[in-house]
Parts: C-alpha cells; sequence; structure tokens
C-alpha cells in the first residue's frame, strides 16, 4: 500500500504541472494581454484583479510574477504599480488546492474539514488584501522598505533556486506537453511577432551557429535560451536541431483545443488519484497509527515552548514548499489528510502561512539569478512578495483572537457541508466573477469604483458586526436586528437556492 500511495502521489503532483500547462495553453495569451495595459494597471484595485484573474487563467503564481519582473525590468511597468499585482497573484495561486477540495464532496465530514483547510489559504489572503492594499496605496510602505533592502544590500547575481521536484517530475511531464512561456511574457511586454506563436514547443537542444548565418529577412523565432517553437522552420534546422519529444510535437490543432484536451486528462487524472490516496490513506491511517500520527502533528510544544509550536509550523511549511518548488503543491497535498482528520486545521494555518514564506523564498532565489541590470528590481519586487506574506502573518497570527481565517473558513466548510454545491459557487464568485465583476468597474475610472465599491465594503463590514453581536451579544442590539428573519428568505439564507437547484437537478436526472 505504501509504494502504491507514493505513485498515486507523484502522479497528482505530476497532474497538477499538466493542469497548470493546459490552463496556460488555453487562457497563456490572453494573460499576457491583460497584462499590456498599462494604464488599467497603473489603477491599484485594478492591478490586484489582474493578478487574481491572470493566475487563475495560467495556475502558476510563479508564471505571472516572471512576466511581472520582465515588465518591471524591461521599464514597462514601475515597481510601486507591480505591488496590487503580486498581491492578486498571492490570492490567484489558492484556487489549486480548494479545486482539490472538491474531490472529497462525497463524505460530508471529510469535505466539511477538507473545505475549511483549503480556503483557509483564501481567508487569510483577502483579509490581507483588504488592510494592505489600501495601507500601500496610501503610505507605500511595502515600496520603500523593500527599496531600502535593496540599497542597503550589495546584492549581487546568483544561482537561481534549485528545482528539486522537477527533477522527478519532469521526465514523465515533458513526455506529454512542454511549452515556450517565455510567448506569453513577451506578449505582456508588447512584443507583437510572438501573437501568433504557438506555446507548444517544437525543437528543443542547444542554440546552433549555423542560426546566426541564415540569410533570410527575418530572425527566426527562438526564444533568449535557445529553443525555437515556431512550426514554420523545421526546413531550415531539422539538421542542427532536436526535435522535442511530447504528445503535440506535429499536432496540428490550435493552442486552445490542445489545452482543452489536457485540462480534460489532467482533471481526470488528479481526481482519479485523489479519490484513490484517500481510500489508501484511510487503509493505512487507522486505530494506533491514526491516534498516533495525529498525536505528532496536532501537539503542542512542552509547556515553556508551546506558545513556539505554530511558528514552528510555519517553518515546516516553508521548507517543504522550498523543496517541493510550489506553494499549490504543498498546500494541495495536504487537504485530503486535513480532510481525513489527520491535520487539524488549527494546525493546517501555520503550515498553509509558512507555506506563503516558503514560495517567495524560491522567487527571491530566482531573482537573484537576473542579468545585473534586472537584478534590483527583480529582487525588489521578490522582496514585496516577502514582505506582504510578512505582514499579513503578523497581522493574522500572532493572536489567538486575530486568527479570523480559521473562524471563516470553518465557517465555509459548515456552510459546504450541508449545501454541497456551495463549493461551486463560492470557487466561481471569489476567484472569477467578482474579480472580473471589479475589473470591469475599475475601467470606468475611480470615481465609478469608489461610487461602487465605498457602500458594498461598508454593506460588508455592517453585517459581519451584525452577525458578530446577533453570535455573541444579541442583547446590545435592537429588537429587530437581532436575527435576519426581517428580511425575505433568499437574503438570510441558502434554502431557498438549494430547493431550486435540487429540483433543477432531480428534474435533469429524471429526463436522463
Amino acid at each position: 500500500k505504501v509504494p502504491l500511495m507514493f505513485g498515486f502521489l507523484y502522479l497528482f503532483v505530476c497532474s497538477l504541472d499538466v493542469l497548470s500547462s493546459a490552463f496556460q495553453l488555453a487562457g497563456g495569451k490572453v494573460a499576457g494581454d491583460i497584462f499590456k495595459d498599462n494604464a488599467i494597471l497603473s489603477n491599484p484595485v485594478a492591478g490586484l484583479v489582474v493578478g487574481i484573474l491572470v493566475t487563475v487563467l495560467v495556475q502558476s503564481s510563479s508564471t505571472s510574477t516572471s512576466i511581472i519582473v520582465s515588465m518591471v525590468s524591461s521599464g514597462l511597468l514601475e515597481v510601486r504599480s507591480a505591488i496590487p499585482i503580486i498581491m492578486g497573484s498571492n490570492i490567484g495561486t489558492s484556487v489549486t488546492n480548494t479545486i482539490v477540495a472538491l474531490m472529497q464532496a462525497g463524505d460530508r465530514s471529510e469535505f466539511k474539514r477538507a473545505f475549511a483547510g483549503a480556503t483557509v489559504h483564501d481567508c487569510f489572503n483577502w483579509l490581507s488584501v483588504l488592510v494592505l492594499l489600501p495601507l500601500e496605496v496610501v503610505s507605500g510602505y511595502l515600496h520603500h522598505v523593500t527599496r531600502l533592502v535593496v540599497a542597503t544590500f550589495n546584492i549581487r547575481s546568483g544561482k537561481d533556486a534549485p528545482d528539486l521536484l522537477k527533477i522527478i517530475t519532469e521526465p514523465f511531464t515533458k513526455l506529454i506537453i512542454q511549452l515556450d512561456k517565455s510567448v506569453i511574457t513577451g506578449i505582456a511586454t508588447g512584443d507583437e511577432s510572438l501573437r501568433n506563436r504557438s506555446l507548444i514547443r517544437v525543437w528543443c537542444g542547444p542554440t546552433s551557429p549555423q542560426m546566426a548565418t541564415v540569410g533570410l529577412g527575418s530572425p527566426p523565432n527562438c526564444t533568449g535560451l535557445g529553443h525555437c517553437s515556431t512550426k514554420g522552420i523545421e526546413s531550415l534546422h531539422n539538421v542542427t536541431r532536436q526535435k522535442c519529444e511530447h504528445l503535440f510535437t506535429d499536432t496540428p490543432l490550435p493552442d486552445l483545443a490542445v489545452g482543452l484536451v489536457l485540462l480534460a486528462g489532467s482533471l481526470i487524472v488528479l481526481c482519479t488519484c485523489l479519490i484513490l490516496l484517500v481510500k489508501l490513506l484511510n487503509s493505512l491511517l487507522k486505530g494506533q497509527v491514526a491516534k498516533a500520527i495525529q498525536k505528532v502533528i496536532n501537539t503542542d510544544l512542552p509547556h515553556p515552548l508551546s506558545w513556539l509550536t505554530g511558528y514552528f509550523a510555519m517553518v515546516v511549511g516553508a521548507g517543504m514548499t522550498f523543496v517541493v518548488q510550489s506553494s499549490s503543491v504543498f498546500t494541495s497535498a495536504i487537504t485530503p489528510l486535513i480532510g481525513l482528520g489527520v491535520i487539524s486545521i488549527e494546525r493546517a494555518y501555520p503550515l498553509t502561512l509558512g507555506s506563503n514564506i516558503g514560495t517567495t523564498t524560491t522567487a527571491i532565489l530566482a531573482a537573484l539569478a537576473s542579468p545585473g541590470d534586472k537584478l534590483a528590481s527583480s529582487f525588489q519586487i521578490a522582496l514585496c512578495h516577502f514582505f506582504f506574506n510578512i505582514s499579513g502573518i503578523l497581522l493574522w497570527y500572532p493572536l489567538p483572537f486575530t486568527r479570523l481565517p480559521i473562524r471563516m473558513a470553518k465557517a465555509l466548510g459548515e456552510r459546504t457541508a450541508k449545501y454541497r454545491w456551495f463549493a461551486v459557487l463560492y470557487l466561481i464568485v471569489c476567484f472569477l466573477l467578482l474579480p472580473s465583476l471589479i475589473f470591469g468597474i475599475s475601467m470606468a475610472g475611480w470615481q465609478a469604483l469608489v461610487g461602487v465599491g465605498a457602500p458594498f465594503l461598508s454593506l460588508f463590514f455592517f453585517v459581519g458586526l451584525v452577525n458578530a453581536l446577533q453570535a455573541r451579544s444579541p442583547g446590545r442590539l435592537p429588537k429587530w436586528l437581532q436575527t435576519w428573519d426581517f428580511l425575505p428568505a433568499w437574503m438570510h439564507s441558502l434554502q431557498p437556492l438549494d430547493q431550486l437547484i435540487t429540483q433543477a437537478t432531480l428534474c435533469c436526472t429524471d429526463r436522463c
């Protein structure tokens, strides 16, 4: 069972990698186009939403961050304008483990725990942005602090972060698909010649010196790393260049079609591996074994040091994320364990916060590998990401009563256990509809954004305050506000919507 478990875990991680490639094929060029409009990105709220949408589209915060770094280092975007986009990418990357939690919807109690464990990441990111984005707009503290750090230390170009996980997964994933990610970055930085180029890599291998002597009016479409992915140059370089060996090397299908095929395939593999992993873990973690593991993971340190337990968990989360080079992979891997009850949500929370730190340290190391002229701006953006997460931890972790993300995630888990369709609605609203709506309003200008946003946020905080008082001390409220019963049922309960969805589902299944 143990070798089988590691086998399914390997396929699960590979399917996450292919899922990211599928999203990039389907939406990568759209993401590049979104990044291209500098007038919109200069609006902090629009920048935040762009960061969310692009990271959801390409399913990789490292890809969206690398695009931002390229734009800043080429002078197309200022560091101050890039900070809200970095904040948005932090929110967008948490969508993967929320999708993974949906795979445990079969068992209500497991689903409740898994969804709460997954959404604690979302709640932390959204709450941090609600506080830190206005603070950054008013004071520019992240910009000033990171500029001071860059100016203080004599930073020299170093080595890139070690891709330890990719050494294991790439031999398999490279047989399925290989992408030229520089196409997305090129479109974002305004290179229109890349618009008709496929993201699917066709030619691999080192750059040939003979390429410089090809007698053509325009240079071949090759990246700076010596990879050519244009399908029309085969006759020129078939002697000196080796074809990539993956399933879609010679495909006549467009990028979107390949992306959709890979999306469907990777989701099937991901779901299958996750279901089998959960079944294997259920059979392995029985009786005394389960109790021992739960005790080790969820027990605090001895008394004088018990307050350090959460911070130790953060170090573990950061270290594990640094090893696997992806916060999405780490948080997605612990989500089934939270669902099974092996890891409590109180322990998962600091692990997730540590994972946020871990993914920024790899970005810092990657920035240190930048060329000398791009080093300062790349390093400053990576530091902005790091200090944003540190600031969020200082806001929402040190004191027990400030750990709002845990309470919010538990409430979402309970709601989802009762109405399982709510999980899909949550994903669509939080990661697509709401960001798209804010993006559309922000394009109309600051006046429209403030005119719509201020009343909405005021109502949001008022409802939150009333809910808290109703739960803790209803006597402080007027009698009519002690419950929401004076409102129509659809405004304070999901029951009417649940009845509609249930009737529609039953009608559909009856007809089928």
